[in-house]
């Protein structure tokens, strides 16, 4: 018998993995979709999608194929702004742990309401106006 504990690994997700998972709670938030509800459809746990959205487990194609059709979106949108994964962006990104700041405002709360308001703002002037505003408010010049 073999008494050695085995080592902890800490190893980090693979950002592509991070990345689609990312994107897979972005779309489920858009829809307003509980993780419950999504993985009811899927036939899996909540803490399994718990786990697709962090990139703890990678999500397979038939899955991702199933995860695109309920969440109305094609499978390439879970891929778009992906990060370069070359052996040299990898470990960069997982050295620096990087994260993109977009996914993750709009996979917010606040970053979602924001979104959602934004969009039904249908004159064109308006909304540079709200992005002026925004803009001044961070301390940001003006385009």
């Amino acid at each position: 018998m073999n008494d050695k504990p085995k080592p902890i690994n800490k190893k980090r997700p693979n950002p592509i993995d991070a990345h689609v998972g990312s994107r897979v709670r972005l779309r489920r938030m858009m829809l307003n979709m509980s993780q419950e509800k999504l993985g009811e459809q899927l036939g899996i746990t909540f803490q399994q999608v718990q786990k697709y959205e962090k990139g703890t487990n990678r999500i397979g194609a038939s899955r991702l194929q199933a995860i695109a059709n309920i969440l109305q979106a094609p499978v390439a949108f879970f891929f778009e702004d992906a990060p370069d994964v070359s052996p040299i962006a990898t470990k960069d990104l997982v050295e620096s742990g990087a994260t993109s700041h977009v996914m993750e405002f709009l996979s917010s709360s606040e970053g979602l309401q924001l979104n959602r308001a934004f969009v039904k703002i249908q004159d064109p002037k308006l909304r540079k106006r709200v992005v002026d505003l925004v803009r001044s408010m961070a301390g940001e010049p003006e385009e």
